[in-house]
């Protein structure tokens, strides 16, 4: 196997795993188990911000592997716009809701966001940013699965 389809298959298992693990097992885990939420979320929120950053980097070298590949071709594959519509979701999430909900958890200081006024609206994007991450990882789970396709074996 040559390096780059080595890379290809890595970066799926990487940026696939990570979505699952962290969002589906270690974030649950944190707010089980620790008693401060706050904390819990601050820690969740910093491997979520980890997830991201591995997935914009992952979505670059699958979408210039693809294009490589394929050339022009690629934008007709299944593989390539699954990678770009999660990239999408990626950097929705991470650059426009993420701050946002920090925001909120600042100005409900000193008190926690979800003793304060700001609760509703938290509990609004925090879902919104649930729904943007289950769809990823959804498209994740087709993209772990397909990905032989996509390099067309």
């Amino acid at each position: 196997m040559r390096f780059a389809d080595a890379l290809y298959s890595l970066c799926i298992t990487i940026w696939v795993g990570g979505l699952l693990a962290v969002g589906y097992l270690v974030a649950p885990i944190l707010f089980a188990q620790l008693a401060d939420r706050a904390l819990a979320g601050h820690l969740a929120g910093h491997m979520f911000a980890a997830v991201a950053w591995v997935g914009i980097a992952c979505a670059t070298y699958l979408s210039f592997y693809l294009l490589a590949l394929k050339g022009w071709r690629a934008v007709k594959s299944g593989m390539f716009w699954i990678v770009l519509l999660m990239l999408a979701l990626t950097l929705a999430g991470h650059f426009g809701v993420q701050p946002i909900l920090e925001q909120l958890k600042a100005d409900a200081l000193p008190r926690q966001v979800m003793e304060s006024a700001m609760r509703d609206r938290f509990a609004t994007w925090h879902g919104v940013s649930s729904i943007l991450y289950l769809v990823q990882s959804l498209l994740g789970i087709v993209l772990l699965l397909l990905q032989d396709r996509g390099r067309g074996h």
